[in-house]
């Protein structure tokens, strides 16, 4: 088999659902125009993976990709691999493109075979629970409100995206802890609004109030930064979101002492491909590697994945809409279709 085109079909994408993050971020995107990634094969297999920035990802495949993998074998995935880190030394992709083909390629291998991804990669579970993941609302009395809601719905915990002020941040954390009890895990995510003082400061609180982890309070350009944080708060810090260099970069957060947990995802982390490879390098120092972000693809990866602990998902609105593919026992069962089943009812 050999790979006879890759081609972006563009796609005019809806406003998503007016929501916000914290103070400094945009919040949700207007109509954009997205892509679906398409390797297409002598045999007529065809492999997909879809972005939301398709006028970037099609430039990027007309200079750069296209002509790199025209006459490969599809299936010599670590190859493509390879081949996409030796085009990123030129080009720098952006790293929520650097993984697309690989996701493809997966999708490609799995519709091949009959099978979904995560069988390919080596199930290890059937279903895994779902934390709610909030986007940040108007106060405190809304955030109780919306946890609330998301219990009642099945969640099994919460994960605060808040204001960015870590005076407002941290009355809220304790709130929150109040407010659902001692048993439910609680999580929250800094998204890069702090420095180290900042950081500091608000993780003594969440230590103080049990929280499962601490995620990304400082831009991770710095892993000693974050190796000072990690001295001088107990709550474990949840490392390497979004940082550059796959397992490269989270090899470095390990060795220096800063990772409690580390962050992998197909989006951010090389596709499926360096996924795996940051799960497998967390596991062999006996960490958990948490999947980050919601979608059909890193379900599969949460399938897959031994230590790993929850999927993420995402929830927009207050009333709270719980994800199709979460039921109302809090569970995210395994993709059944053959490859990523990007078209499976529930994605």
């Amino acid at each position: 088999m050999q790979i006879i085109d890759v081609t972006v079909e563009l796609v005019d994408l809806p406003a998503q659902p007016p929501f916000r993050w914290r103070a400094g971020l945009p919040g949700s995107e207007p109509a954009v125009v997205g892509g679906i990634l398409r390797v297409h094969t002598d045999e007529g297999l065809v492999g997909e993976a879809h972005t939301r920035r398709g006028l970037i990802v099609a430039d990027l495949v007309a200079r750069r990709i296209r002509e790199d993998l025209v006459g490969r074998d599809p299936m010599m995935r670590e190859l493509l691999w390879q081949r996409l880190w030796e085009l990123d030394r030129i080009e720098e992709l952006p790293i929520y493109a650097l993984g697309l083909v690989d996701v493809a390629l997966w999708d490609l291998a799995g519709k091949a075979t009959g099978q979904p991804v995560h069988r390919l990669l080596g199930t290890y579970r059937e279903a895994i629970p779902a934390y709610a993941s909030t986007v940040t609302f108007g106060s405190v009395e809304e955030y109780l409100d919306v946890a609330t809601q998301c219990l009642e719905l099945g969640y099994v915990g919460i994960k605060l995206h808040a204001w960015g002020d870590p005076k407002a941040d941290a009355e809220l954390c304790r709130k929150l802890r109040a407010h659902v009890g001692d048993d439910v895990p609680l999580m929250y995510d800094g998204s890069a609004g702090f420095d180290l003082a900042d950081s500091i400061q608000l993780g003594h609180v969440l230590s103080e109030a049990g929280y499962l982890w601490y995620e990304e309070p400082m831009r991770e350009f710095s892993v000693t930064a974050y190796r000072r944080l990690a001295e001088r708060v107990e709550v474990p810090l949840l490392v390497a979101e979004t940082s550059d260099g796959a397992h490269m970069n989270v090899g470095d957060f390990i060795a220096a002492g800063a990772a409690g947990r580390v962050r992998t995802s197909a989006q951010y982390k090389g596709g499926i491909t360096g996924a795996m490879r940051i799960a497998h390098l967390a596991d062999s120092y006996q960490l958990r590697a948490e999947v980050h972000g919601t979608g059909v693809v890193n379900a599969h990866l949460c399938m897959a994945i031994p230590n790993t602990t929850y999927y993420e998902s995402l929830v927009y609105t207050n009333p709270v809409q719980r994800e199709p593919a979460v039921g109302a026992d809090g569970l995210v069962h395994a993709p059944t279709a053959p490859g990523i089943g990007f078209d499976q009812p529930g994605w």
